[in-house]
């Protein structure tokens, strides 16, 4: 979607001007993807309408492969307003404009399974269940048991404004118990399924072979299992790393950053801990941008600081500007 960002904070009915930035779950983790350095490619449909044109040359310039991307001479580009607050405060506003936009007529019939077959991993997000009946029949096809498929990631992204009829604890749940990969907020999954516990959640969702849970500015765990020739399905190993302390400039787009960072580590095989410190300084790089995308560290850096001792991690205090600083010591980054 094109995004409309809030000129100062406030409710919506008191912010005068908006300034255009380009957002969706989905396009933000293909372009932190690429600009981290990785090859990414986004499905997706846009309208013939200037906005489209935006979306398309703003999501190409960060390097990510926007060949898939159809244009829809019938409908038209999905937009939303925000303010700047919190998703989790009552403070926060959204209103989206996306009823009847090209990218909720996706469907099996649009988007054939050939377009996202030679992938690595592919990434999918709660979000587009939402938007209508075949982008959810979609959804369920691409996340079917088959052959080969790619390594499947699903981040809930559970947005109540999108959802109206009550299905979304049960749609939700089926497509993440589908999944690979399932990344989690604990707010999140205590308002769809009434529990925040990592073992209730586990038992929820037996399926992934990972599950994410994410405890906002506290700290994300993983629970994985083990596997081998012997045990493909062994008991969960857990590994849970706090977050970094943060100034936060706008709480916008961590989620979608998180999964940048923990996917990057994935694709890199790095292990547990890594992947989930690289998902924390990701979602950093995001909390000190005023958009919903930033650019992040650069990769020796991010290295260097997921390879901290766990006191000098614990020490971590990441303001504004961190990620483009101009020299690589660690003295950049206040540890106080």
């Amino acid at each position: 979607m094109v995004t409309f960002l809030p000129s100062r904070p406030g409710p919506l009915a008191d912010v005068p001007a908006f300034t255009r930035a380009i957002g969706g779950a989905e396009s933000n983790v293909a372009c932190t993807l690429a600009a981290a350095g990785h090859r990414a490619r986004w499905v997706s449909r846009v309208g013939t309408d200037g906005f489209g044109d935006h979306l398309l040359d703003t999501v190409a310039a960060y390097g990510v492969d926007t060949g898939a991307v159809r244009r829809d001479p019938h409908r038209p580009t999905g937009v939303y307003f925000r303010t700047d607050a919190d998703r989790a405060t009552d403070a926060h506003e959204v209103v989206y404009y996306r009823a009847g936009s090209a990218a909720s007529a996706m469907s099996p019939a649009t988007v054939p399974y050939a377009t996202v077959a030679d992938a690595r991993i592919l990434h999918l997000t709660g979000i587009t269940a939402a938007l209508s009946a075949d982008c959810r029949a979609l959804l369920h096809e691409l996340t079917a048991p088959r052959p080969g498929r790619p390594l499947v990631s699903f981040d809930v992204n559970h947005r109540p404004a999108l959802w109206r009829d009550g299905t979304a604890p049960e749609v939700l749940r089926e497509l993440a118990d589908r999944a690979d990969l399932v990344l989690v907020g604990t707010d999140e999954a205590e308002r769809l399924w009434g529990t925040a516990d990592p073992a209730a959640l586990r038992a929820l969702l037996p399926g992934p072979a990972a599950l994410v849970v994410k405890d906002g500015a506290r700290t994300a765990l993983v629970l994985e299992r083990t596997a081998g020739p012997e045990a493909p399905t062994g008991p969960d190993v857990l590994t849970v790393v706090p977050a970094p302390r943060v100034e936060v400039v706008s709480a916008v787009g961590a989620g979608d950053g998180f999964a940048a960072g923990f996917l990057s580590g994935t694709l890199r095989g790095l292990d547990a801990r890594a992947r989930l410190r690289h998902g924390h300084l990701m979602a950093a790089a995001a909390l000190t941008a005023p958009g919903d995308l930033a650019a992040p560290p650069r990769r020796a850096r991010a290295d260097r600081l997921a390879a901290l001792g766990t006191d000098a991690w614990g020490r971590l205090h990441l303001g504004p500007g961190w990620t483009s600083a101009g020299t690589e010591a660690d003295e950049e980054v206040r540890t106080r």
